[in-house]
């Protein structure tokens, strides 16, 4: 049987179920009675792994919480079709597929063969967590001003094999692949 958590010892980062659904705190805020007999209660900032919805809720201090069967299985992006996009767990070797909704703005970095890893949830996938830094091509920039800016810093706009438009250095050029952050969407290297 899974361990209960109860809603006192929610913390920030806890992932916790609630009526049969997975949960991540955001925030957690105790507030203790001021009257004799008052009770304590939590209030929960906390978002819905299975649909990404974020909202509050207070819950008595003795409510409990089971934990979520969660698990976290690399994969590797195969391709996307009508049906979704389709990844090989890697443990199992079967094909899963992820919803649009699944994906979210990770679309944005998924090139064949890319090792992320797989969100799942009483065994199905919900959801994907990418690597940090990904390497992509450039397929294209814009020519690069002339001069220097007052920042010193000049760049111009790429666009990648994904159709995502960075902001990279003057010296990149069109066909070099070059590592972008996941989390700022910002160039981060040269490959």
């Amino acid at each position: 049987m899974a361990a209960l958590i109860e809603a006192i010892s929610v913390k920030r980062k806890t992932l916790f179920e609630h009526e049969n659904t997975p949960y991540y705190c955001m925030e957690a805020d105790v507030s203790s009675p001021t009257a004799r007999g008052g009770q304590t209660l939590v209030r929960l900032k906390m978002r819905n792994l299975l649909t990404n919805a974020v909202f509050e809720k207070t819950f008595k201090a003795g409510e409990k919480f089971k934990e979520p069967d969660l698990e976290l299985v690399p994969a590797t992006f195969l391709y996307s079709d009508g049906d979704g996009f389709n990844f090989l767990d890697q443990q199992s070797f079967e094909t899963l597929t992820l919803t649009e909704a699944m994906v979210g703005d990770a679309t944005e970095f998924l090139i064949e063969n890319l090792e992320i890893q797989l969100h799942k949830y009483n065994g199905n996938p919900i959801g994907l967590q990418l690597p940090i830094f990904v390497e992509l091509t450039v397929t294209e920039t814009e020519p690069g001003l002339s001069g220097a800016s007052q920042s010193g810093s000049v760049t111009k706009t790429a666009t990648l094999e994904t159709g995502l438009d960075i902001r990279v250095p003057l010296f990149i050029k069109e066909g070099e692949k070059i590592k972008v952050s996941t989390e700022t969407r910002e160039f981060a290297g040269r490959a």
